[in-house]
């Protein structure tokens, strides 16, 4: 009796740690209108064990193209930065798909670090809520696991360009003005828009719940922006900032946001610690959003930074599983 409880208790050991596993596989949305192909990966719940699939310069421990596990899982879609990729804050994506989440990472055309043709033109702006919209409709619609998507909780991280694209999606409203330097000598239908005072249309998404959003960059937010933002926001903030962003500007739309949010001021930290640790490859190729500062330890800060974002999840995007 005694050795069946033991072996029991080693079984349901090791089934529960498969289950935590995170699967992972390649997307691809088809383009729309004028609007073009995504592509990107979803990480979600399976019971398989991991081993190592290596993307660019980055090693994740997942399961790839294993089959979903569970029902009724929440969504969590992430937008990377300024010239980043689907594949920049994949620790978060695992952790988030350990824990029973299914999660959707896009590239953003045009601004990614393969593509920078639109990194500097204003109808990156645009589209890029568009997208994080398109992503949605994609993992609720023509997904295979589609079903097992718990509609009604869905949540969203951004990062700098992303943190800007976050905001949109759950509201927010840019103020461009009519002289916009990105528009100077440019006629494009976007850019006449902006020379006559019209907003441009802008995806918000109603569909999302609750946002974690990191060093967003704000340079076309005012106080008026935020009017319409009704979700749940964990802001987290670098000391030092970096590529556009200040943490004056972070700490502003701390308290113009109409709920206030969960806000976390990092010390003695730059804007690229909000990147997981570069491995040793992308280190000597990208020294400026690799290097630390004297005494920040990296590593030991993604695991607080992924802790506080499952557990901001977990609370406001009910149905999300529990390990």
């Amino acid at each position: 009796m005694i050795r069946l409880s033991f072996i029991l208790a080693v079984f349901l050991c090791f089934t529960t740690s498969l289950a935590h596993a995170a699967g992972f596989q390649f997307i691809q949305i088809p383009a729309d209108g004028r609007l073009p192909a995504l592509s990107g990966g979803a990480w979600y719940p399976c019971v398989r064990p991991t081993s190592e699939v290596k993307l660019g310069p980055f090693v994740m421990s997942v399961a790839k193209d294993c089959p979903v596990a569970g029902n009724k899982l929440p969504l969590v879609v992430i937008s990377h930065g300024r010239g980043g990729t689907f594949v920049g804050h994949s620790d978060t994506a695992q952790t988030l798909a350990d824990a029973g989440f299914v999660v959707v990472a896009i590239n953003h055309p045009g601004d990614t670090a393969l593509d920078k043709s639109r990194t500097d033109d204003f109808s990156v702006f645009v589209e890029r809520p568009a997208d994080i919209k398109r992503a949605i409709d994609f993992m609720l619609g023509p997904w295979p696991d589609s079903a097992k998507i718990d509609t009604g909780h869905i949540g969203m991280f951004g990062f700098s360009r992303g943190g800007y694209t976050a905001l949109i999606a759950i509201g927010a409203n840019p103020h461009f003005g009519k002289h916009l330097r990105m528009c100077e000598g440019n006629d494009s239908p976007l850019c006449d828009q902006v020379h006559k005072g019209e907003l441009p249309d802008l995806a918000h998404d109603p569909r999302i719940k609750a946002a974690v959003i990191a060093d967003p960059l704000s340079i076309f937010f005012t106080p008026e922006s935020f009017k319409s933002v009704k979700v749940p926001v964990q802001l987290w903030g670098s000391e030092r900032g970096g590529d556009g962003v200040t943490p004056e500007s972070v700490v502003d739309i701390a308290s113009e946001l109409p709920i206030k949010p969960e806000f976390h001021a990092v010390p003695n930290s730059q804007h690229f610690d909000f990147l997981p640790p570069c491995p040793a490859e992308l280190a000597k190729s990208a020294p400026v959003i690799c290097a630390d500062g004297p005494g920040f330890d990296r590593a030991e800060f993604h695991k607080e930074l992924n802790d506080a974002m499952l557990a901001f999840f977990r609370k406001h995007l009910a149905g999300a599983q529990q390990p």
